[in-house]
């Protein structure tokens, strides 16, 4: 039996860089991200049993496709060893672990590269902006915006005023923290940035903080972003036959959910309007996880959740239970998700202070939840932290991903 999904060792690039400025390509991304996802890991590509590679948009931002050929394009010993792309928006990364799980578990392979890749700044901004609209519902919603995504994140707030009322303060408050929390981050990309304080007036500030589309404004978003992560993921069986490893485990994937729902963002307010959860699969997939893990929210210590807008965040909130339906401002108010709070949320800075690129949004919230609770995350470390939730979600949440991420045993 193979129940057991191990975190051998991972690695994150510095979500701060600008390849295309530095004359890389995403080739040279993979490069790092693999060797070094390898040498974290204390594996050569040799010990590697499977290959699976999260991507978006590569064809759009790059003209690259074929994803999953790209480890051993650049790394001779990968050559032969069986690989494969997943696309799920910015749910890529999370997908493509799932993949991996899947594999490992069902004993086909004993070891596991996952490797997340994306490069986003290869065009202009609002051309960037344009190619991330693919992952909506293209010509049914939408098609007046100028930005998809902050407009549809925006209708999100608008459905939450709507059925229970929203405070905008809330929404930047998630902002300053996840900002505060990226400056303790060595590879976050906004950690050397001087964000002023969102919650008193700058934050309605249009100079300083401009309206991007409705609710909107500069810093309730997520970055563009160059940047790739990668894990090694192996079975009980690969730990048998190498015992001397063990030691070197860093984390357990003790439960997982993954729910997937329609495109249209409308569809979704329409099909729940009587559910007290504005967009309740997200709920099934972290109670799905919760079951699986044997857990409930008070064994988590922490959770790396998706902040693509705050108001992504907000969600989450009341979403996986600190709250009540509608009552996520009660969680912020008291700072239950700051550091030192009851659930401290994004420490690593999250998407809005650590970056987003799509694809390996997930694959980077994994490696945050296993560097927790194997007290390795540094300055950002959550204090005693043994059992770390991510909820990892693409488009309008069309395919929404959660794990329960645990300690492992000492050798």
């Amino acid at each position: 039996m193979n129940d057991n999904i191990w975190v051998l060792g991972g690695y994150q690039s510095d979500f701060s860089r600008n390849l295309t400025r530095e004359g890389l390509d995403m080739a040279d991304l993979a490069t790092e991200v693999v060797n070094g996802t390898l040498e974290a890991s204390s594996l050569g590509g040799g010990d590697i049993g499977v290959v699976h590679v999260a991507n978006a948009f590569g064809q759009l931002f790059t003209g690259q496709g074929q994803m999953g050929a790209m480890p051993a394009t650049v790394h001779p010993d990968l050559w032969g060893v069986p690989a494969s792309r997943h696309e799920a928006a910015c749910a890529s990364g999370s997908i493509a672990v799932l993949a991996a799980m899947a594999d490992l578990r069902a004993g086909h392979y004993d070891s596991a590269l996952v490797v997340g890749l994306e490069l986003e700044k290869t065009v202009p901004g609002d051309t960037a902006a344009a190619h991330l609209g693919a992952a909506a519902w293209i010509g049914h919603e939408g098609q007046d915006a100028t930005f998809m995504w902050p407009f549809m994140f925006s209708e999100i707030a608008d459905e939450y005023d709507a059925r229970y009322g929203l405070d905008e303060v809330h929404l930047r408050a998630i902002a300053q923290v996840n900002f505060a929390n990226a400056r303790r981050n060595p590879l976050a990309q906004t950690r050397g940035w001087d964000v002023p304080d969102l919650v008193a007036g700058f934050g309605v500030d249009d100079a300083t903080n401009p309206v991007v589309e409705g609710r909107i404004r500069r810093f309730d978003c997520s970055q563009v972003t160059d940047g790739g992560a990668g894990v090694v993921l192996v079975n009980d069986a690969w730990l048998r036959d190498h015992p001397d490893a063990v030691g070197r485990v860093t984390a357990v994937i003790r439960g997982w959910g993954h729910r997937t729902v329609g495109l249209g963002l409308q569809q979704k307010f329409d099909r729940d309007a009587e559910n007290p959860y504005v967009l309740p699969h997200l709920r099934q997939a972290v109670q799905d996880a919760f079951g699986r893990a044997g857990t409930d929210l008070d064994g988590l210590d922490a959770l790396e959740t998706h902040d693509c807008f705050t108001p992504s965040q907000y969600l989450a909130i009341d979403h996986i239970g600190l709250t009540g339906p509608g009552e996520s401002w009660k969680a912020i108010e008291n700072g239950e998700t700051e550091m030192g709070g009851t659930l401290p949320i994004n420490p690593s800075g999250g998407l809005i202070g650590g970056g987003h690129p799509v694809g390996a949004s997930g694959v980077r919230m994994l490696l945050d939840a296993a560097k927790q609770v194997s007290g390795t995350a540094g300055d950002y470390q959550v204090e005693g932290a043994t059992t770390v939730g991510t909820l990892n979600f693409g488009g309008s949440t069309a395919t929404t991903v959660s794990l329960v991420v645990g300690q492992a045993p000492a050798a």
